[in-house]
């Protein structure tokens, strides 16, 4: 039997935590077949998405995908975002949160996620990413 992997559990355990602070979690994806979002939201093949109680309905935070309903430009979507595709989490209001390495990577911790950039990109706008080696 292979291990379950720890990645879901820790996306809802900083989607709580986010939740218990009244702070806002923001999750970014790298869209690929797999991913249902709006495609004209897309840059660069991410797209970060606020999953605050306000932005989105129905949310539920699966071991192998993440679906909920939100608004877009006031247009309404499904969202489907597998489990794998979760580049990482992390509060608006502070950039605290987990970024994940490769697809059932440990995920590494970083005091201030939202402000930096990875080092293997030129810097985007924000909000970026740092993946912690």
């Amino acid at each position: 039997m292979s291990e379950i992997s720890s990645k879901p559990y820790l996306i809802r355990a900083i989607y709580d935590w986010c939740s218990d602070n009244a702070l806002t979690p923001y999750l970014a994806v790298k869209v690929d077949e797999w991913t249902r979002v709006p495609k004209a939201y897309v840059k660069d093949g991410e797209i970060v998405l606020s999953l605050s109680m306000d932005a989105v309905r129905n949310l539920q935070i699966g071991d192998e995908e993440i679906t909920c309903g939100g608004r877009f430009g006031g247009v309404s979507h499904g969202l489907v975002v597998p489990i794998a595709a979760v580049i990482g989490i992390f509060a608006k209001e502070n950039g605290r949160g987990l970024v994940f390495q490769g697809n059932d990577s440990y995920p590494t911790l970083s005091a201030d996620i939202g402000n930096a950039t990875s080092p293997d990109k030129p810097p985007p706008s924000k909000p970026r990413l740092k993946i912690v080696k």
